[in-house]
């Protein structure tokens, strides 16, 4: 049977557009992708490289404070988002330009309107037409949603903060997890009234609590007013401001409410139950170990599978995707030992397991460090750091490694190179100190703080 394409990709992500460029680039396949909304997906365009952007924007004016204690005359004229938000969206369209070109200078023909699934080898799209493919990959990622409370489409999500007219005088911030706290570090940093409510009892769940227990402390000494064990109840408009009624008894007014209450994968309205390709309990979409659901010319990749929802990861899946089918490499994809950053205020970098897992799992060491840094020290300001080993008491091997410092995230990715190949304390240990940095102290750790 002869088919249009050998590939249809559809979503115009990260993972999706790596996946049919080496399919068509490298392995001379005919490939065709599907994308209803804007290249790049989430991270590019509403997500990493844009939060990044404000990350980097939201830190001058502590800098400035700071070199002001170093003697430099500095003064804060204040931020200006009109012209920050200008720039910021003129270099997400020159990126996205870039994964256009990409797709068009290795031959893999694009649609810019909807795809859906017909048939285990059919595609169709918005406008009616259809193609037939050998293999069909679903990259469609996840989105934002918000919480069933009422009121709750009076706030926005992380989706919409790049496109504020102007940056609000308060904001409430709903969630624990890591976009809500990048979020509150940002908008404080640029001078906007942060409260923070967390239903749980920290925020992080699921990283080292030594880690995320400091991340919390610090992001409430600069400003962040954190709420844990606390949810909304209803929200109202009151004038121009949102009344937010809260299960702590608060009722108080904001100038915008965002939501940070979890992502859920794109796998609606795409055909897969007339196929018989299974969903799981998120809406996710099943695979195996290879990315290839219940029906065997169907693949997923990326969020929309609901396995580790970090880009790299979506691309690695991809890369895998295509090493697999068209290449005759049976490739699984390799989720263990991911390292990963949250870029709060202060970051967070971290690989392997946090200390309450190893525990769980065997008898372990931990050797961790918190001190002032020299930088901050020096200018009078409190910030702390934290660098920190979990080591097998059986096989000295490092299980997990976590860091609470800035620039956090450069030193967990090479960090993770260690942790990856097995490393153990004593190759640590071996490894003569950088001095004088913060991550020197990751060398020179001899006896552990406690064994569990």
């Amino acid at each position: 049977m002869s088919f249009d394409y050998d590939l249809f990709v559809i979503g115009g992500g990260s993972g999706g557009v790596r996946a049919a460029r080496v399919a068509a680039g490298e392995d001379g396949a005919k490939v065709a992708l599907a994308e209803e909304d804007r290249y790049g997906g989430t991270c590019v365009i509403r997500g990493c490289v844009p939060k990044k952007l404000m990350v980097f924007a939201s830190e001058y004016a502590g800098m400035v404070d700071q070199a002001r204690a170093y003697g430099w005359d500095m003064s804060n004229g204040g931020f200006d988002w009109g012209t920050f938000r200008g720039k910021m969206h003129a270099e997400l369209d020159r990126l996205e330009g870039i994964y256009r070109n990409i797709l068009k200078n290795n031959g893999v023909e694009t649609f810019d309107q909807r795809a859906k699934l017909v048939d285990a080898h059919t595609v169709e799209l918005a406008d009616g037409s259809r193609k037939s493919a050998r293999h069909i990959l679903v990259a469609t990622g996840g989105r934002p949603v918000k919480p069933d409370v009422p009121g709750a489409d009076l706030g926005i999500t992380s989706n919409d903060i790049f496109h504020l007219d102007a940056l609000p005088e308060s904001i409430l911030i709903i969630g624990g997890g890591y976009i809500a706290c990048e979020f509150a570090g940002i908008l404080n940093g640029l001078g906007v009234h942060v409260t923070q409510y967390y239903r749980g009892a920290q925020i992080l769940r699921g990283f080292d609590d030594e880690a995320r227990g400091l991340v919390c402390e610090e992001m409430c000494q600069n400003g962040i007013d954190v709420h844990l064990g606390t949810n909304v109840l209803e929200m109202h408009r009151e004038g121009d401001a949102i009344r937010v009624k809260a299960t702590n008894g608060d009722k108080r007014l904001f100038d915008q409410v965002m939501f940070a209450t979890g992502r859920v994968p794109n796998a609606d309205d795409l055909g897969l139950e007339g196929l018989g390709v299974a969903r799981g309990r998120k809406g996710q979409i099943v695979v195996d170990k290879y990315s290839q659901t219940g029906v065997p010319s169907v693949y997923a990749i990326g969020d929309v599978t609901d396995r580790v929802n970090l880009t790299p990861v979506a691309i690695r899946e991809g890369m895998a995707f295509v090493e697999t089918v068209f290449r005759g490499n049976p490739t699984p994809v390799d989720h263990d030992l991911i390292p990963t950053a949250i870029f709060t205020q202060p970051e967070m970098g971290t690989v392997g397991l946090s200390e309450e897992q190893a525990a769980e799992q065997e008898p372990i060491e931990v050797y961790a460090t918190s001190f002032k840094p020299m930088q901050t020290s020096f200018a009078g300001q409190s910030g702390r750091v934290l660098m920190k080993l979990v080591v097998s008491q059986a096989t000295r091997k490092v299980l997990g490694c976590h860091i609470v410092a800035p620039g956090a995230g450069e030193m967990i990715q090479l960090a993770g190179i260690a942790v990856k190949m097995g490393a153990t304390k004593e190759d640590f240990d071996r490894t003569v100190a950088v001095h004088p940095t913060m991550s020197e102290e990751m060398v020179t750790m001899k006896a552990p703080v406690r064994r569990a």
